[in-house]
């Protein structure tokens, strides 16, 4: 069976920021647990950042930054750079990531000025992993992981 990487969070690992989990639907978590072997982390908390956390958000100068203004690009970087070490590891060509996240979200992330807007965007880990080939979904849209491993 092949593996497959899905954010700790999303398996219900209380990793976020705020120590808490996210989820995914009963229905998609049964259907991947039918077709791959699941492997898991935190690309935030392998880039070394503690739980709980002050919230982060991606900047329009590329950077990472907590809402008390501290840079945690650096950690962020590490933990997408270990993220991919551990996809290569495992053979992973395909992934789902937390949408919104500054690591993790795939087609839009907060807009680096904690005012709750979101914005069209990718985040740190999913740009790197896409960069080397891996095919990166969330949480909303695994109806499209599905279709495409329907199409020949």
């Amino acid at each position: 069976m092949e593996n497959i990487f899905v954010s700790a969070c999303l398996m219900g690992a209380p990793v976020r920021y705020n120590g808490k989990s996210l989820g995914l639907q009963p229905q998609d978590l049964d259907w991947l647990k039918q077709h791959f072997c699941i492997k898991t982390l935190c690309p935030e908390v392998a880039g070394g950042l503690p739980v709980p956390r002050a919230p982060a958000e991606l900047t329009a100068h590329a950077r990472v930054m907590d809402n008390t203004g501290v840079d945690c690009t650096d950690a962020f970087v590490r933990g997408a750079e270990q993220t991919l070490a551990f996809c290569r590891a495992h053979h992973i060509r395909v992934a789902i990531l937390a949408e919104a996240s500054p690591s993790c979200g795939s087609s839009v992330i907060y807009d680096g000025r904690f005012s709750g807007t979101k914005i069209a965007g990718q985040g740190v880990t999913t740009a790197l992993l896409r960069r080397h080939g891996i095919q990166v979904f969330s949480q909303h849209n695994v109806a499209e992981l599905k279709q495409c491993l329907r199409s020949p």
